[in-house]
C-alpha cells in the first residue's frame, strides 16, 4: 500500500492471500485514496472457485487471473487494463 502510494504505479498485480491483510480490502484501500483510486489493479489468484471468482470481481477489480497463468491471457488482462477497460 505505501509503495502504491509513493509510487503510483500504471498497474497492480494484487494476490488475494496476504499476510496480515486480503487483497479485497488492500484494493479498499486503494480505492479510497484519491492519489491510487484510479490504478488499474489485477487480482491474481490460485482461487478459482466460482464463488471466489464472483466475489474478486464484484470487489471492483480491473481483471481476475487464475494461477498457474496462462501468458496470453495475463497479457491480454494487462494491455486491457491499461488501455482503460475490463479483462
Amino acid at each position: 500500500m505505501r509503495l502504491a502510494r509513493e509510487k503510483l504505479p500504471d498497474l497492480v498485480l494484487m494476490d488475494i492471500q496476504l499476510p496480515g491483510i486480503n487483497g479485497i480490502e488492500a484494493l479498499r484501500q486503494l480505492r479510497a485514496d484519491g492519489a491510487t483510486a484510479r490504478i488499474p489493479v489485477l487480482a491474481v489468484t490460485a482461487s478459482v472457485m466460482e464463488q471466489d471468482r464472483r466475489q474478486i470481481t464484484q470487489a471492483g477489480f480491473d481483471a481476475y487471473v487464475g494461477k498457474p497463468i496462462n501468458l496470453k491471457e495475463f497479457l491480454e488482462a494487462v494491455r486491457c487494463a491499461l488501455e482503460g477497460g475490463r479483462a
